[in-house]
């Protein structure tokens, strides 16, 4: 149980490092609150348990371990799945067009599980879903594009369009600024981004305290 308990403590300090960061919403910084004051409670961990700290952070060990691990995926899709899959997506923005979006979703999703490598088939599912006002969902499938492809300008465009329906403007700042770094002449993306910083500047900064927590 001490090992574990070494794990939850290095795991705690993890969640208070990223408490501390600016990379979060106020909304992503609660609900790690919640996580860690869980976990001391299920560990029984309190701050003054500095016996079970270690030499390194959780991050660093996380690095050193993985640094040679692509992340994981299927196996190759074949050259029949990635044609049909490419037919599905092409029948999804047809669907699109006609502002079919359950249908159009489904067609994505239908690509995505003959051919989860193609980063423009989550994006694409992005907007679908957008188009929903399932707004949360849009952000995950464009990160997990990003995360296929961090070059890709559009699904960082996207994810900015989904944080501002969302009204997390900050976020969407940070978005629309990326797609702009990857395609600079992009007109939309920077008029998005003027509208995401104004609406930053009318409601002002509203950055709630974060409590005390581990070292």
């Amino acid at each position: 149980m001490s090992d574990k308990r070494r794990l939850v403590y290095s795991i705690l300090k993890f969640c208070t490092s990223e408490l501390q960061s600016n990379e979060l919403s106020d909304d992503a910084k609660e609900s790690l609150e919640v996580a860690s004051q869980c976990l001391q409670s299920a560990y029984s961990l309190t701050p003054e348990d500095q016996h079970l700290q270690v030499s390194k952070s959780l991050e660093e060990i996380f690095k050193a371990a993985t640094q040679n691990e692509p992340l994981q995926k299927k196996g190759p899709p074949s050259a029949a799945d990635k044609e049909e899959a490419e037919r599905l997506k092409t029948e999804g923005n047809n669907l699109m067009r006609t502002e079919k979006f359950q249908d159009a979703l489904t067609m994505y999703t239908k690509a995505i599980e003959l051919d989860s490598s193609n980063p423009v088939f989550y994006c694409n599912r992005a907007a679908a879903h957008s188009k929903m006002n399932n707004h949360h969902l849009a952000i995950e499938d464009c990160q997990r594009a990003i995360d296929m492809d961090p070059t890709y300008s559009k699904a960082y465009g996207r994810m900015g369009l989904a944080n501002s329906s969302l009204e997390k403007h900050k976020e969407a700042v940070e978005n629309f600024k990326k797609a702009l770094e990857l395609e600079p002449d992009n007109e939309s993306y920077k008029s998005n981004l003027q509208i995401a910083e104004d609406k930053v500047l009318s409601v002002g900064n509203q950055g709630g305290s974060v409590g005390g927590g581990f070292p």
